[in-house]
């Protein structure tokens, strides 16, 4: 007969071999006992105890003693996006490679949640978290500064960490000349014909808009900010916005500057309440990149991020002892109609391959 394999201990197997509570087993599995000023020899008593009954077969119980958890968090604010989805993908295979647990969670641009979610990463005993387009990222920073782990944000900058972000303001220059340049000379865009939707009071939209003040200023001329509307990130405002426009004008803009591929969906949103409406005449930018976009029936100009570049260097800097406290910037891709280019979702296997 076939002798089973031997029960892996728990923390109550634990408890009961080193006559401890199962609460303080659990603090010094996750690393936490020194903030519980629970004794060193009690520590060092569960830590081999663990060790000897197999309890080292999870990542939480293989760092123990170095009181690491091998566990590495990434703070999203939506999934539901392309960008932050493959922040995600690009995220979890880097963190892999480094023989490590990624752990991904998404806040929806909360502040409340993320100071919750971000409170519970640390219970969890998180080595490092990666704060990407927080609301509120200094405050996240005090969490993180009080537990003792490294932070780094991405894509939003705070005051107090390192930041890791696209050059916002050179890709908006970008894709706002290529808007620009896309109509023919015969029928050149006139000021008054290229808006911007999109956004809100962040750092992110901010840059973006600057650029394409400048070079609308500088190729076209006119009021700028007559033809700026943010909407903040939110499809159904921008849709909203939309249809105050063309309610009010008849038409679209003939040249669209979008802020992000979430103010793009309410763009396609709108279009589909006017499914008689050919829209053959617009040129649309878009500052984010979605394949789905480049064969639309009118050309989609897009910027991609470069997330590979953006995370090596989070990766780098959260490595040093004491970073810099500066923002670095990652230049941008402008991606030109009819363009489906590889993303990560092309290294996952097919076992069908």
């Amino acid at each position: 007969m076939k002798q089973q394999g031997k029960k892996k201990a728990t923390i109550y197997d634990l408890s009961v071999l080193s006559g401890c509570s199962a609460s303080t087993v659990s603090a010094v599995l996750n690393g936490t006992w020194r903030k519980r000023r629970i004794a060193e020899s009690t520590a060092a008593l569960i830590q081999n105890l663990a060790e000897q009954h197999q309890y080292t077969a999870n990542l939480q119980a293989r760092g123990l003693r170095h009181s690491r958890s091998g566990l590495v968090g990434l703070l999203l604010p939506v999934y539901d996006n392309r960008y932050f989805s493959s922040m995600a993908q690009t995220f979890e295979a880097q963190v892999r490679s480094r023989g490590k647990c990624p752990i991904v969670v998404s806040a929806s641009r909360d502040p409340k949640e993320e100071l919750a979610t971000v409170e519970t990463l640390i219970s969890y005993s998180i080595d490092e978290l990666f704060i990407t387009g927080a609301t509120d990222p200094d405050s996240v920073h005090t969490l993180c500064e009080a537990a003792g782990i490294r932070h780094i944000n991405i894509d939003l900058p705070g005051t107090k960490a390192p930041s890791v972000i696209s050059d916002n303001y050179e890709g908006a220059r970008m894709l706002t000349e290529a808007i620009i340049r896309r109509f023919d000379a015969t029928r050149p865009l006139k000021p008054e014909e290229l808006f911007l939707f999109g956004g809100r009071n962040d750092h992110a939209s901010r840059e973006r808009i600057r650029g394409f003040r400048d070079v609308k200023s500088a190729l076209l001329g006119g009021d700028s900010d007559a033809c700026i509307q943010p909407t903040g990130y939110s499809p159904a405002m921008t849709q909203r916005a939309f249809e105050t426009f063309y309610e009010r004008q008849g038409k679209l803009p003939r040249g669209l500057f979008i802020n992000s591929s979430i103010n793009f969906e309410g763009l396609l949103r709108f279009m589909a309440q006017h499914p008689h409406e050919t829209f053959a005449d617009i040129v649309v930018g878009c500052y984010d990149y979605d394949p789905f976009g480049s064969f639309l029936p009118f050309p989609v100009i897009m910027i991609r991020q470069n997330i590979e570049s953006m995370l090596e260097k989070a990766f780098e800097l959260i490595a040093e002892h004491r970073p810099t406290n500066k923002i670095h910037l990652i230049q941008p891709e402008l991606v030109h109609p009819r363009t489906a280019l590889k993303g990560p979702l092309d290294a996952i296997k097919d076992i069908y391959a």
